[in-house]
């Protein structure tokens, strides 16, 4: 007598999460040296944040498309637009380089309230978050930005992003809002801490990494000089992985 199965068959795909691919984004470490010792900028997430609650982080998020677009002063160094391009996952491109570097600034604005760039008028805004450079003309100067790191967030994160991590000095800053606030909200308590201090912040590992990374390198290059090395970090075999390129 033949037996009626009514249960469900078993897709191959069932039972697997599923593969979230990293997503282009930027963060800056804006460095003040005007004291007896470097400061860098760095600001607490909010709670609410599903990504990397309660944690201290450099300003910076994704990226956008619309950023390749937007006008700028002067340029990134032809090394840092080298470098951007190694290893770069998918259609790589000059206008995607620029967006990194461009969106870097936008996130900064939008989170710490500072504008890098310098005043001259213009007009071209292909991209709303842009309009505060506009009102107050300053557009922005990649080449104040030097390239320096990188990390790929791990598998198996709901979210995962592929970050590029720019350096640039405070005299870059063009203006700021009152009281240094955040338009986003995102990031509260923001603070110019020396390097020792940032490290004794609840931060990730991978940002405890990248804070000596530039540490190490303004040791090296303190003048910021185009020509240094990137330090990529990726996961492998459930390590971070330091690789130079």
């Amino acid at each position: 007598m033949a037996v009626n199965d009514q249960r469900k068959p078993v897709l191959p795909e069932q039972g697997l999460k599923k593969r979230v691919r990293p997503r282009d984004a930027a963060s800056l470490l804006i460095v003040d040296r005007s004291g007896d010792e470097l400061r860098i900028l760095m600001g607490k997430r909010h709670m609410s944040h599903v990504f990397m609650p309660g944690k201290f982080v450099f300003p910076g998020g994704r990226t956008e498309a619309a950023d390749g677009r937007m006008t700028a002063i002067a340029e990134l160094s032809e090394h840092d637009s080298t470098k951007l391009l190694d290893r770069m996952a998918g259609r790589s491109s000059i206008r995607r380089c620029r967006a990194l570097a461009l969106s870097a600034i936008r996130e900064t604005y939008e989170e710490a309230g500072l504008f890098l760039g310098r005043k001259t008028e213009f007009s071209n805004v292909s991209h709303p978050d842009w309009a505060a450079f506009a009102e107050r003309n300053i557009m922005p100067d990649l080449s104040a930005l030097r390239y320096f790191a990188r990390a790929i967030t791990p598998p198996g994160m709901s979210r995962r992003f592929d970050t590029r991590f720019f350096l640039a000095f405070r005299e870059a800053v063009a203006d700021w809002l009152p009281e240094q606030t955040s338009p986003s909200q995102e990031l509260e308590q923001l603070a110019w801490l020396s390097f020792a201090e940032a490290l004794e912040l609840d931060i990730p590992d991978i940002t405890r990494m990248i804070i000596r990374e530039a540490q190490g390198l303004l040791e090296a290059n303190p003048s910021l000089d185009p020509g240094n090395p990137v330090i990529r970090y990726r996961l492998k075999y459930g390590r971070f992985v330091r690789e130079v390129f």
